[in-house]
């Protein structure tokens, strides 16, 4: 059998793996930006919190991600979700934090001093300031750490089909279990596509979001 033979008799199959590891990388990277991007405002504010919480987000960022998968179960499995999506979910917010929240305290701290002391000499408050003006200036730089924490996830998403989690991975432990080079192929190729696809996606509405002043300079 071919390549094309097998993506011809396959591609439901393929496309439901796809989707599926769309909405494991998708939900995981979510979460963590509704978590990582306030938590990249308080360290703005508060320095003295940044040491602390990036250190833990970099000391997760540099577990081995089958031991991070690993050490999900027996915590989930208190709860009935051992293995699956749950576990696989948490391990990959926690892997996407550390992009997302420091990109967005860089973003933050770089915004020009003098569009700061403007937005105070208009009398805005401190989160009409931050609302109306740093946000939407920080808005490209974090969305930089999104695409960052995206494609690394979209690779780290395949380890968890072996804890159940389903997606693309599935396909590249089958194959690897049935010594079949051209699923295995066909699954990393997958893989990359995919990941290339989504930065692209991203590249797109990160330059959408740029407002024109910052453009053109």
């Amino acid at each position: 059998m071919t390549v094309f033979d097998y993506l011809s008799a396959n591609w439901p199959e393929l496309l439901q793996l796809t989707v599926q590891h769309v909405w494991l990388v998708g939900v995981a990277v979510g979460c963590a930006i509704i978590v990582g991007v306030p938590l990249g405002i308080l360290i703005n504010r508060h320095q003295w919190l940044a040491t602390p919480l990036l250190s833990i987000a970099t000391v997760v960022l540099t577990l081995p991600s089958i031991a991070l998968f690993g050490l999900m179960i027996p915590v989930f499995s208190r709860f009935g979700q051992g293995i699956g999506a749950v576990p696989a979910i948490t391990a990959v917010f926690l892997y996407s934090l550390l992009p997302i929240m420091r990109n967005t305290c860089l973003a933050l701290r770089n915004v020009d001093t003098g569009i700061k002391e403007a937005g105070i000499g208009i009398g805005m408050t401190v989160w009409q300031r931050l609302r109306l003006v740093d946000l939407p200036l920080a808005v490209p730089v974090i969305l930089g750490g999104v695409r960052t924490a995206v494609v690394m996830n979209i690779g780290v998403m395949t380890i968890a089909a072996v804890i159940g989690a389903g997606g693309l991975g599935t396909l590249i432990v089958r194959a690897i279990g049935q010594s079949n080079m051209m699923k295995l192929l066909v699954g990393a190729v997958l893989v990359s596509l995919l990941a290339i696809v989504a930065d692209l996606m991203l590249q797109a509405l990160q330059r959408l979001l740029t407002p024109k002043g910052v453009q053109k300079t």
